[in-house]
């Protein structure tokens, strides 16, 4: 990763950070934890007031997305669903109840402040079928082919390397699976300065990928039945949409570019941040392990 990906990532993750610290501490006034988020275009105003009202308290004011995932990924009765950048875990939280208890809700985040306050959400909701992981979303630590449906809600568009995050989610996601994010994505007429001059990347502006750069990375990765569809408009030329893909029942899954398309240890881009398992049903450990090849790191 290089160092301006990686101060990228420092940024959002004290951004986080703080969002939780603020909310823990809300918490504990007699009036309760005021929103982080107060702008109509994100946070809590979005989800229905039913699904506000069942949630504890933290975890709605926590609420920092640019939609309601939930609402769009059509989650049935005992699925098990993965949303990247659970935060203080509405989104999982609602998944839960959707699943039901046959079901499982996981959230991943890489924020320590936020997993805690997802953890304290979920017991003050009762929720027993989730389970909160700390990772990245570039290198979710779930086996291959084990998820039925990924959501996500605006965090894909700060991550630093996105591709990964395509590939990550292509991998954990069983076949026939399918993704319901809620992101925001830019007019394809705006370059990545044009769309920096309009917010800045812990605000979900900057990083956003255009709608046609959002469907190539998608298709790259191996998904099929790709539906971008803006909802409402978060800045000029920017918006917030609703991403939906499916990976297929057959899926083989796509060959990286160029650049790192040799395999070796049994994974593809040995030894970087964009490492993946040749064959979809190991993890990278496993395919190394297998391979018997020297380069564990």
């Amino acid at each position: 990763m290089s160092e301006q990906s990686t101060d990228l990532r420092e940024t959002v993750r004290q951004r986080y950070a703080a969002a939780a610290v603020k909310v823990t501490e809300g918490g504990a006034a007699c009036c309760g934890p005021e929103p982080v988020e107060v702008d109509e275009n994100f946070g809590s105003t979005l989800y229905a007031a039913n699904d506000r009202d069942a949630l504890p308290a933290d975890a709605v004011a926590a609420s920092l997305g640019c939609g309601n995932p939930t609402a769009v990924a059509e989650l049935r009765e005992g699925e098990r669903v993965l949303d990247l950048g659970s935060g203080g875990g509405i989104d999982v939280l609602l998944s839960a109840r959707r699943v039901g208890p046959i079901g499982k809700a996981y959230g991943l985040d890489m924020t320590e402040e936020m997993l805690a306050l997802a953890l304290a959400n979920a017991a003050k909701a009762g929720a027993a079928n989730v389970e909160f992981l700390k990772g990245t979303i570039e290198a979710v630590p779930l086996p291959a082919n084990t998820i039925d449906v990924v959501i996500s809600n605006c965090v894909i568009n700060l991550s630093t390397d996105k591709p990964a995050v395509f590939a990550e989610t292509f991998r954990v996601l069983k076949p026939g699976g399918r993704i319901g994010v809620s992101d925001v994505v830019a007019d394809d007429t705006l370059t990545p300065d044009q769309r920096a001059e309009r917010g800045d990347y812990v605000g979900c502006i900057a990083g956003a990928l255009s709608f046609a750069e959002y469907r190539a990375g998608l298709e790259a990765a191996g998904f099929t039945d790709v539906e971008i569809i803006p909802t409402h408009p978060v800045a000029d030329g920017m918006h917030s949409a609703i991403v939906r893909a499916t990976k297929p029942v057959t899926a083989e899954r796509a060959r990286p570019t160029a650049e790192s398309s040799d395999a070796c240890c049994g994974v593809y881009a040995c030894c970087t941040p964009a490492e993946t398992s040749v064959d979809p049903a190991l993890t990278v450990t496993e395919s190394k392990t297998a391979s018997g090849c020297g380069c564990q790191d």
